[in-house]
């Protein structure tokens, strides 16, 4: 892996892969899937930022900390809060925004899942 040009080589995040979808399938077998698990960290109303002006959040921050503390790595605030945000769990897409309101969609067929 550390020779293929086609991704990035760095033994740390590759080990960090490795490491995290481990720690994914633990979480699967214990939450009962990876979404039930990650919907507990929906960001509360108050707790939302103003559109596309943050780059972490209270949720990421609470997230990054759950996944470290079960031995995830390279899940910094930061990431987290993009993965939120590509996820639909953070939707901070300006009002009147069409990908907002798609977003908005998406979220009421995934959100909470039971």
């Amino acid at each position: 892996m550390l020779r293929d040009e086609g991704i990035i080589r760095h033994r740390g995040k590759i080990e960090a892969v490795i490491n995290n979808a481990a720690r994914a399938q633990d979480l699967v077998r214990e939450q009962g899937s990876l979404a039930a698990y990650l919907w507990r960290f929906e960001p509360r109303p108050q707790d939302r930022a103003s559109p596309q002006t943050a780059s972490t959040s209270p949720a990421s921050i609470a997230l990054s900390k759950d996944l470290k503390k079960r031995g995830w790595k390279f899940v910094g605030p930061t990431t987290v809060f993009a993965f939120m945000q590509a996820m639909g769990l953070i939707n901070d897409h300006a009002e009147g925004c069409v990908v907002r309101e798609e977003v908005e969609r998406a979220r009421g067929v995934f959100r909470r899942p039971g």
